[in-house]
């Protein structure tokens, strides 16, 4: 394990090495307090300019890389509103097309308008939108995703300032989590309607997408939420209060010549076509689940452990958008930023929802405790059975689960036993990690 999400530091950003050459350039258009933050939100965006190409996950199964959905949380005047700046040059491609679109729309409603109530109106032209607006209704968004699905598939990529406007796209705030599931699975979204005037389709679903919002109103939207797998969907990426240092942060200019080198970047997404398998990929993922299993055991925390499994997909999905942006190789510094983004996601997640996580699924009520802990950093190199049962009861963890933890922990090589005195001892290679 190479981050601990239990401190309130959040994990560092590895360095943006050789073959991270797109980051290298969109990360500096930002101030430097939110290249952190907002790095593991650019893919969402980036990823929606391909189409007709899926990958192979290790569970064999083969993958479009759309249902991504990434939420940025910090407080007001955060920093947030630096991704709209980013996001509107990355889709400019989508900006041009969907202009081009909605003047066609524009000219058939005239048209509608202009003829009499007993003259035969014109059919509404075929259009589909890439980039549509914030505040759109769920019935346009399943109109959409029907167009869409007639224009080679395309992947409709939504930026929410605010989480609210989540309500008006799916329908309301009932249907958010269903919606939210939906895409993240890319599932079909069926609408039947007894009128012509209604939107009646069975769409699959194509749809990347960030959101924004505060901590408070992250808890409050997804609280209820929290265990049927919306969270877990969703890779939240949060940043603490900064210092009071009174300088206004320096953003970037965004002159021709970047937007010429990222539009060579958009145009090998878009000939991206096929299906891939990036094998030192995969190897990450099947890596990245055996430590994600040694960190729900180190924290004795079922809750982490779902949610990290679906932090792994999240974060591979992105390394396959590095991987086609390299020109289709791999490398180190590719893989260290994928690893990064799942512990980023769950420490992010244990900041923001920790005390509501704390019980499981029995209960969303705050706690005075947060998050996952890591109960062995909380013990002594040298301890005995006795003070782990202490601390697990402390931590409101059932006293008869003591055993098993020190089994556990024994097997994977982060503590050993002495029989001659009954005491447990930390390994040299779990300090190792630790330091």
């Amino acid at each position: 394990m190479t981050y601990d999400i239990t401190t309130k530091t959040a994990p560092a950003m590895p360095k943006i090495g050789k073959g991270m050459e797109i980051l290298k350039l969109l990360l500096p258009q930002l101030s430097k307090d939110m290249q952190e933050t907002i790095a593991p939100l650019l893919f969402d965006s980036l990823a929606s300019h391909m189409s007709e190409t899926e990958f192979m996950y290790p569970d064999l199964t083969w993958k479009e890389i759309c249902g991504m959905i990434t939420g940025i949380v910090t407080r007001s005047a955060g920093g947030k509103g630096q991704l709209q700046r980013l996001v509107e040059a990355i889709m400019r491609v989508a900006r041009q097309h969907d202009e081009m679109q909605l003047q066609k729309l524009v000219e058939w409603q005239k048209t509608v308008k202009s003829k009499g109530a007993n003259k035969e109106k014109p059919v509404r032209p075929d259009v589909s939108f890439w980039f549509p607006p914030a505040d759109v209704t769920n019935a346009a968004f399943i109109q959409n995703a029907m167009a869409c699905e007639q224009d080679n598939g395309h992947t409709q990529y939504y930026n929410l300032p605010e989480v609210e406007m989540a309500d008006r796209m799916c329908g309301g705030h009932r249907q958010v989590t269903q919606t939210i599931r939906n895409v993240y699975d890319k599932q079909r979204a069926g609408a039947l309607r007894a009128t012509a005037e209604g939107v009646t389709g069975n769409p699959v679903l194509r749809v990347n997408m960030n959101i924004s919002c505060t901590p408070g109103e992250a808890r409050s939207f997804f609280k209820r939420d929290l265990f049927n797998g919306t969270l877990g969907r969703i890779a939240f990426s949060y940043k603490a209060s900064g210092n009071r240092d009174g300088r206004i942060p320096r953003q970037g200019k965004y002159d021709e010549a970047f937007l010429a080198k990222l539009d060579e970047y958009i145009v090998r997404l878009q000939a991206c076509k096929g299906r891939f398998i990036v094998k030192p990929l995969n190897n990450l993922a099947d890596k990245l689940a055996a430590d994600m299993a040694a960190l729900a055991d180190l924290t004795d925390d079922d809750t982490l452990w779902d949610l990290s499994k679906r932090s792994i997909v999240n974060a591979w999905k992105k390394g396959c958008v590095l991987y086609i942006l390299n020109g289709q190789t791999w490398t180190r510094s590719m893989g260290e930023f994928v690893e990064w983004l799942v512990y980023y996601d769950l420490w992010s997640k244990n900041q923001i929802f920790g005390d509501l996580l704390k019980n499981g699924d029995t209960s969303v009520a705050e706690a005075q405790k947060s998050g996952p802990k890591n109960m062995l950093s909380d013990l002594p190199d040298t301890f005995n059975e006795a003070q782990l049962e202490a601390l697990r009861m402390s931590l409101d963890k059932p006293k008869d689960g003591t055993k098993r933890q020190l089994r556990v922990w024994t097997a994977r090589g982060f503590i050993t036993h002495s029989a001659q005195t009954g005491l447990y001892t930390k390994t040299k290679e779990y300090l190792g990690v630790r330091n």
